[in-house]
């Protein structure tokens, strides 16, 4: 099965991390399908940048988002409405 899920970069204590589609079988930093998107939880407002065209292609054909990658999602949705 395919997860969307994040993909931890950056340093120690400086973490940023890719939105990803991957295997959900592989290692969390492990190779990845798709990369939608990044998140960088030191920055404060607006601290992600999604492709949503992607995310509902890829969950149209059945990937699960992870619990964060949900939020992050609906957060997008949210902003794009207020937009």
């Amino acid at each position: 099965m395919v997860a969307i899920r994040l993909n931890r970069q950056g340093t120690k204590d400086r973490p940023y991390y890719k939105i990803v589609a991957v295997d959900n079988r592989k290692r969390r930093d492990g190779r990845y399908i798709e990369q939608m998107g990044t998140y960088n939880p030191m920055l404060d407002g607006v601290n992600y940048k999604i492709d949503l065209e992607k995310i509902d292609k890829w969950i149209g054909n059945g990937a699960q988002p992870s619990d964060t990658v949900r939020d992050i999602i609906k957060k997008a949705r949210k902003e794009t409405l207020n937009a």
